[in-house]
């Protein structure tokens, strides 16, 4: 299973531990990732806003240069899916609108002709590598641990650009993941909700208020840990985890993991190599649920 393989920018900088645990997992379950070092930020949806003729153009760039390896995107950010995927839609629907942008890809040689398939790796353990593969390849079942999934606005909306025409069930993989990997997915309101990370500079209370408000349903659903695909959501939701606690004047304390983190964790992987000593809200108590 070979792939172009395109990280995004936070699990390069403000979470590295989320790359650390995605090389591992990737070499456990046979993939070949083809790293887009050259590949630009997808503009997280900002830069769309301003100046949507540049965005597109940043993330044709990065589609020309998966196309002229022949090989489908695979990315780790829920945001930088949905971004690319919304760059994608309006690329593939209008050839002359791609003709256009084209030209800014001239200069490098690079022409993108609408081609590449990008998907989120919670996309592919199930439509390509496949949920009864992946449960042979456990070696570390959940067993026991109730898993809160947060999946992050931009891989669930909007549904017409993200594929879910064809994989209608695109909004139940995280949960169907933590099954097949033994462990007990926390139905909770906020699961689908925005995080508030998007108005974090804006307005910093409200933010706060989002993601703690999302914690605090999800451990009062009886979650042990909280597992999301998205990045930006783990900034939030773990990063700002005790500024949240100040505004709300309660204590939280709920973990909060990337999702291959937690197949890592029941692939067999220790703790420390798939980086869950990193977190700011201390996994030591989840990863110590997980029979050894």
């Amino acid at each position: 299973m070979r792939y172009a393989y395109y990280p995004g920018c936070v699990a390069q900088g403000g979470a590295p531990e989320l790359f650390q645990a995605m090389k591992l997992v990737g070499e456990r379950l046979g993939f070949s990732l083809e790293h887009l070092k050259e590949a630009a930020c997808t503009g997280a949806g900002v830069l769309q806003e301003r100046d949507p003729e540049l965005g597109d153009a940043l993330n044709a760039r990065t589609f020309a240069m998966a196309e002229r390896r022949g090989l489908p995107i695979m990315t780790i950010c829920s945001t930088c899916q949905g971004v690319m995927s919304q760059a994608n839609h309006r690329l593939t629907k209008d050839a002359n609108y791609r003709e256009f942008i084209n030209q800014y890809l001239k200069p490098e040689g690079l022409e993108y002709q609408g081609d590449v398939e990008i998907k989120h790796f919670m996309w592919v353990l199930v439509e390509d590598y496949g949920l009864d593969r992946l449960k042979e390849q456990v070696k570390r079942p959940l067993t026991g641990v109730a898993l809160a999934p947060f999946y992050g606005c931009y891989v669930l909306r909007p549904t017409s650009q993200l594929g879910y025409d064809e994989h209608p069930e695109r909004g139940t993989y995280l949960e169907q993941i933590i099954t097949a990997l033994g462990g007990v997915a926390v139905d909770f309101e906020g699961k689908s909700r925005c995080c508030g990370f998007p108005i974090l500079t804006m307005n910093r209370d409200n933010s706060l208020k989002m993601a703690g408000k999302h914690l605090l349903d999800a451990k009062g659903q009886g979650a042990d840990v909280m597992v999301t695909p998205c990045p930006l959501c783990h900034l939030n939701l773990d990063g700002q985890q005790p500024e949240a606690e100040k505004i709300l004047k309660t204590q939280i304390n709920l973990p909060v993991i990337h999702l291959p983190q937690m197949v890592g964790l029941a692939l067999g992987l220790e703790p420390r190599a798939v980086g869950l000593n990193r977190h700011i809200t201390s996994a030591r108590r989840f990863a110590a649920k997980v029979p050894a």
